[in-house]
């Protein structure tokens, strides 16, 4: 079962992410962004990604340590979904291993 804290940090964290993608939107409709900002703006969503789950992998557990290098890499290859799903089945099947 899952816990209210737990919905209420979910539902924050995903209107948090909404209300960053939305703003800046707002705020940078009528400017012109080199190519160089463009790609800071892409890269981010998968930055925040980063930032919320690295303190729960970066443990002493060998799975949650290599699940995050691989979450890492693909990061830096592939868009935001793959990424999420590459570190999602990395992680099971890490923990699975080593249990």
């Amino acid at each position: 079962m899952i816990h209210a804290q737990t919905v209420i940090a979910i539902l924050f964290i995903a209107l948090t992410t909404y209300l960053t993608r939305v703003l800046g939107y707002m705020l940078l409709k009528h400017k012109t962004l080199s190519s160089k900002h463009r790609q800071i703006l892409e890269a981010t969503p998968g930055c925040v990604l980063i930032s919320i789950i690295a303190p729960y992998f970066v443990q002493d557990h060998p799975a949650n340590i290599i699940a995050m290098i691989i979450t890492v890499i693909a990061a830096a290859h592939f868009s935001l979904l793959p990424t999420v799903a590459i570190s999602m089945l990395s992680a099971a099947l890490l923990r699975y291993a080593f249990i």
